[in-house]
């Protein structure tokens, strides 16, 4: 089990702005099956090719569930990938100035970020907000913060520190 520093409690980003980290997220995943579309539409209409067209029109026969289960899949990927490649942060996450880490104030690895999204299937996952944590930050030991108060507050712990040292020129 990893410790649990308080300034990362602290500086734990609000429902609001985590809420707000979730709509974004979820309006760049539908954006990209939009620019799939797009994209399928523009090849076909221009360059003849109608290999991506008739994957656009198989999606769009999809039932209700195949439609659930690839939204998802997509989601799920998207935010994993995002996460670990951004060192913690999404396109909701960068707009918000919000990011993941460790509840030890590490960067999470990929085995965080797997557990971390893959959580989020357990149903009730998003209700699990009103108590302390999420689910999903509770079961891989990440909480999401607020960058530019953690840093500042990081910065000031690190200048008392430092008080009474002797600074070489």
């Amino acid at each position: 089990m990893r410790r649990i520093l308080s300034i990362v409690e602290y500086n734990k980003s609000s429902l609001g702005l985590r809420f707000a980290n979730l709509i974004i997220d979820r309006v760049v995943v539908f954006a990209l099956f939009f620019l799939f579309g797009l994209f399928s539409s523009i090849t076909y209409q221009l360059l003849n090719i109608d290999f991506f067209i008739s994957i656009t029109d198989k999606l769009s026969n999809l039932s209700k569930m195949g439609d659930m289960i690839l939204t998802s899949t997509v989601y799920f990927l998207y935010l994993l990938l995002m996460e670990y490649f951004t060192k913690g942060r999404t396109i909701g996450k960068y707009i918000t100035g919000t990011k993941v880490i460790s509840t030890d104030g590490a960067e999470p690895s990929f085995q965080d970020y797997f557990i971390r999204n893959i959580s989020r299937f357990v149903p009730f996952d998003a209700l699990s907000f009103f108590g302390t944590n999420g689910w999903h930050d509770s079961w891989s030991n990440t909480r999401v913060i607020n960058v530019k108060k953690y840093e500042s507050e990081k910065q000031a712990k690190a200048d008392i520190n430092s008080l009474g040292e002797k600074e070489i020129a």
